[in-house]
């Protein structure tokens, strides 16, 4: 005996989908959701919605701004005071991500685009010394690291700097901060 009969109001339990049961075939049950599909579900994935809740409708509005509301409200604030220094000291920063170079990868291999994030690497860095910038930072990502060890390689070859893995919070783990020193 079926624990459904025409004219019921069911939910699937797998997926959010809810009508009215049109007709049963042993343990196969034909229902038309809200917009006036038919389907077929069986019996053992669905659930009949009690009287009081078949015209319900959930405002997903409403659960956002709620959730919002209460994450925010359970959020102790905490202001971390800066330092004036921290505050007002800009930092060059040069993302070498391929996709922010050029507007489209086709037709370039590897070796052209290493080629290009290595080119514009050498030439930003040239660009701070000149300025004379003391702080930088490259952002290259993880990835397999090939960008990182050429980069590496290129900054080997200038005096006066040293370099290392940039402030994780800051920028994740894929940046190096290069600190510029005068020429003495």
């Amino acid at each position: 005996m079926s624990k459904f009969k025409a004219g019921d109001w069911v939910e699937t339990l797998d997926d959010n989908i809810r009508g009215k049961v049109l007709s049963l075939n042993g343990s196969t049950v034909q229902l038309e959701d809200s917009d006036g599909f038919v389907m077929e579900f069986q019996e053992v994935d669905l659930i009949k919605i009690p009287e009081s809740q078949i015209h319900a409708k959930i405002d997903w509005d409403d659960v956002t701004k709620a959730r919002l509301h209460k994450e925010l409200g359970e959020k102790k604030r905490k202001t971390v005071p800066k330092t004036p220094k921290k505050r007002t000291e800009n930092i060059f920063s040069v993302d070498l991500h391929i996709e922010k170079l050029v507007d489209s990868t086709k037709g370039m291999t590897n070796y052209d685009m290493l080629n290009l994030q290595l080119d514009t690497a050498r030439k930003q860095l040239d660009f701070a010394i000149k300025k004379n910038m003391q702080r930088m930072v490259f952002i290259h990502g993880v990835g397999e690291g090939v960008l990182k060890m050429e980069l590496y390689t290129l900054l080997r070859r200038y005096d006066h700097i040293k370099f290392y893995d940039a402030d994780f919070r800051t920028y994740g783990y894929g940046a190096t901060e290069v600190r510029i020193y005068k020429e003495s």
